[in-house]
This record gives structure tokens, C-alpha cells and sequence, in this order.
């Protein structure tokens, strides 16, 4: 089910993150570590793909709909959320 959030607040999951998070969610879910990057807005599409986010421009960095959260959820499961 999609989610929306804003960007911002996306970038503050990803920040409360430890070191060598993006890399534990990518082995979790056999991805590359550049995919999981490219969830929380980074945009290396050589080496990671595309995750299924839509942004759009507006207030506190934009809207950002997640079509799958599964990423999210891990996130912010080991962000203690």
C-alpha cells in the first residue's frame, strides 16, 4: 500500500540511521546498496534501480509517495520508531 511522507522528514529516518544501515537493508532484501540509497532520495541509477518513489515539489522538501515502505519499515524499525 502506498505511503506518502514528506522529503524531509524521509531524510530525518534516513539521518537517525547508525552507520552501515543502508548496507544491512540491501543485504536483508538482496538489493544493491545504491538502491536502498536511491529510496531516501539519492539518484545513482548506474548502479542502484529506481524504488518506487514519486515526488513532487511543496513545503517542508516536497511530497514523496512510497509505493512499497518495505525499506521504510526496516528503517525505522532499526531507527527505534
Amino acid at each position: 500500500m502506498p505511503k506518502t511522507i514528506t522529503f524531509n522528514e524521509l531524510r530525518r529516518i534516513k539521518d537517525r540511521l547508525p552507520d552501515g544501515t543502508m548496507q544491512k537493508i540491501a543485504d536483508t532484501l538482496d538489493l544493491h546498496v545504491e538502491t536502498v540509497r536511491n529510496y531516501f532520495g539519492g539518484t545513482d541509477y548506474t548502479n542502484g534501480e529506481s524504488v518506487g518513489i514519486h515526488m513532487e515539489p511543496g513545503p517542508d522538501g516536497g511530497i514523496v509517495t512510497l509505493d512499497d515502505t518495505t525499506i521504510l519499515e526496516i528503517a525505522m524499525e532499526i531507527a527505534g520508531e
